[in-house]
């Protein structure tokens, strides 16, 4: 009964106002059953900050969920993982001592690296080529589009 994560982020994907879009689809017995696109409130600094905003969205449907899916009397393997493709902010969220480049990010957005400690979320690096969520943050290939489609369970319907 796994519960899997993948987010993802286009940092200042919107050239007006320089704010990135979070992203982030969970799948249950491999299918997808929750994603979002949502263009941040924030304007981040850094590639790492926009992508550590998007893992605390993620973090809040993973609580969501898991007590939705706990309410159903369906118990779900934890931690539950993140699939992320950013290394310092798996970094960031596991590892409190670097404060010094992160004293900026607000103290809302640390719901990520509580749940990393309290061992309820467990963040995974993901292969930039798997990430499931770049369907929906960045232009792709059609072969690499085709790819991750199929690997989220979406079909072409012909009509």
């Amino acid at each position: 009964m796994e519960l899997i994560a993948s987010y993802d982020v286009d940092w200042c994907g919107d050239k007006q106002y320089r704010k990135s879009t979070s992203c982030y689809l969970f799948k249950f017995l491999n299918a997808l059953i929750s994603w979002c696109a949502k263009k941040q409130l924030v304007v981040a600094l850094s590639t790492c900050e926009s992508e550590y905003v998007a893992g605390c969205l993620a973090a809040c449907q993973a609580v969501w969920l898991e007590a939705t899916l706990k309410e159903m009397e369906i118990e779900v393997d934890r931690p539950i993982a993140l699939f992320i493709d950013n290394k310092l902010t798996i970094n960031l969220a596991k590892n409190k001592v670097l404060h010094g480049r992160n004293k900026h990010i607000e103290a809302n957005f640390h719901l990520l690296r509580e749940q990393v400690n309290r061992e309820a979320l467990k963040i995974v690096h993901g292969s930039t080529e798997l990430q499931l969520t770049n369907l929906f943050t960045k232009p792709l290939k059609v072969d690499r589009f085709i790819k991750v489609r199929s690997l989220i369970g979406m079909v072409k319907v012909e009509t």
